[in-house]
């Protein structure tokens, strides 16, 4: 029984009783937990030990790492790095989108190639994928147009097209593809079957089913797991010197730290720098879903 609901019974007993006199309710003691305070006391003074000792220390050199934060050649690497995160997301994306239509196509022959794909991508390491694109002009040094097993009609050198920036994109955004495929059939899935084949009854074209009742519901399960993969693809961009791609972040304080023998103050800049990128992109994260997820948090209060 709620306090509201004491109040009430105990004024009606007044009531019946003919007395007007207020009714004193016991007051709700919040319950303590000192222990609780013990252990924030006890964490903030190991890390504010940690983080003494980090500062005091003379390994760190932290001179080093103020001198180059800001540095010109780190600014442009995170500035590379941000255009690799994203052209090779939205690579991935829209190869992902291809995959779950094949996917849920009729045809077993599109079944079957977006499974071979999937199983391919994600089963092979991705700085495995990253070298053989780094070795795709010496496999294949010409791209052309030929007559099968003829003449060649037209053809041009394959590190003009393959470059080693292509070549960073194409290796992180198709490995990437095969894990935002499960990701997006998975959204499109958790949807009730039932809602497909009402828009189906009422006419609407598989496109457009789509896109005005599928794909909206399905972002609220998409978001968060695709956020994680962009993280992860951001971090994953330190390894593109497999190709060898040589301008990212990772490459150019590491290009630093081989020139003044100092890797730590350097590995510190880069750390700093993925930490910055990989909040913002949080929080980016965070108004999505709060954007995405208005209807479904209506409704379940609606239901409670």
């Amino acid at each position: 029984m709620t306090s509201d609901t004491t109040a009430w019974v105990l004024e009606g007993e007044n009531a019946s009783r003919g007395t007007d006199r207020p009714v004193e309710l016991n007051q709700v003691t919040p319950r303590r937990h000192p222990g609780r305070w013990i252990a924030i006391v006890l964490l903030g003074i190991v890390v504010m030990q940690v983080a003494h000792n980090v500062i005091v220390n003379p390994n760190f050199h932290w001179n080093v790492f103020w001198q180059y934060l800001f540095a010109p050649t780190v600014i442009a690497g995170v500035g590379w790095t941000l255009v690799l995160t994203v052209v090779a997301m939205l690579v991935g994306i829209t190869c992902a989108a291809i995959l779950v239509l094949m996917r849920d196509s009729d045809n077993p022959i599109l079944k079957t190639l977006s499974w071979v794909w999937i199983w391919f991508f994600r089963g092979t390491p991705l700085y495995t994928q990253l070298l053989f694109w780094g070795l795709f002009a010496v496999l294949f040094p010409r791209l052309s147009i030929s007559v099968p097993f003829g003449p060649e009609i037209l053809g041009v050198p394959t590190e003009w097209v393959v470059s080693a920036g292509v070549a960073a994109v194409l290796g992180l955004g198709l490995n990437e593809s095969a894990y935002l495929a499960e990701i997006f059939r998975a959204g499109f899935k958790a949807i009730d079957r039932g809602q497909t084949e009402a828009a189906q009854a009422i006419g609407m074209s598989r496109a457009r089913i789509w896109w005005r009742i599928l794909l909206p519901q399905a972002m609220r399960t998409i978001i968060p797991p695709t956020g994680n993969e962009t993280i992860g693809m951001l971090k994953g961009t330190a390894l593109v010197l497999a190709v060898p791609f040589t301008l990212d972040l990772m490459f150019a304080t590491s290009a630093i730290a081989n020139r003044i023998y100092l890797p730590v103050p350097m590995l510190m800049v880069a750390a700093f720098w993925y930490l910055i990128i990989t909040s913002v992109m949080m929080i980016g994260q965070y108004y999505l879903e709060r954007h995405f997820g208005k209807g479904q948090d209506y409704v379940q209060t609606r239901h409670i």
